[in-house]
């Protein structure tokens, strides 16, 4: 099993995005068959066939064992990964593309820096294994509670100067056999916790 799954095809999104199919698919992180979930989701086994048969055509879920009972064989399915996401790329080109955004200070470029980030990488991951080679990844993800604007802004300021000193060290637009990487470096405010309750 996967531990996430990129999901680029409009078809296979559309399937997974389905309210009961995404329900079903989260109860499949362990084998089960059509009549177990049927149980735990509220539906008539037939109406579970139907839903698993969608999911297992768009290769969202796979067989992981048969049982014979008597006459019947019994399909135990379970989930190809732990979690799903959709690429941005499933939206052809109305996706989200960071060359389209006019301003870089904006949250819509961060937005799309991310769909990129998103794209690229599930690429890189699915030709891996093609290539016998394994993906060179780094992430970095921290929280920082800045005393005022001003510190954030000299944060900011900083963080910028030692980035450039860094890339302009080890930048080498000649180096035979070098591979070029991408880094994208991003803020924003965690978002708050709902202030609203429900009333009792």
């Amino acid at each position: 099993m996967l531990d996430i799954h990129v999901i680029d095809d409009p078809a296979t999104a559309a399937v997974a995005l389905e309210p009961t199919r995404s329900r079903i698919l989260s109860e499949l992180a362990e084998p089960a068959s059509a009549a177990t979930l049927a149980a735990r989701v509220g539906l008539a086994r037939q109406k579970v066939n139907y839903h698993l048969n969608a999911l297992e055509a768009h290769g969202l879920v796979r067989l992981a064992d048969e049982r014979k009972w008597g006459g019947l064989t019994e399909r135990l399915l379970v989930a190809t990964a732990a979690s799903y996401i959709v690429s941005p790329d499933a939206l052809g080109p109305a996706a989200a593309d960071p060359k389209r955004e006019v301003d870089r200070l904006s949250a819509s470029y961060l937005i799309a820096l991310g769909a990129r980030i998103i794209r690229e990488v599930s690429d890189l991951v699915r030709r891996a294994p093609k290539a016998d080679k394994r993906l060179a990844t780094l992430a970095a993800d921290t929280e920082i509670r800045f005393r005022s604007a001003a510190d954030r802004a000299a944060f900011t300021r900083e963080l910028t100067e030692a980035i450039a000193q860094l890339a302009s060290k080890y930048h080498d637009d000649a180096a035979p056999g070098g591979r070029p990487h991408r880094l994208v470096v991003v803020a924003h405010p965690l978002p708050q916790p709902s202030e609203s309750k429900e009333p009792s």
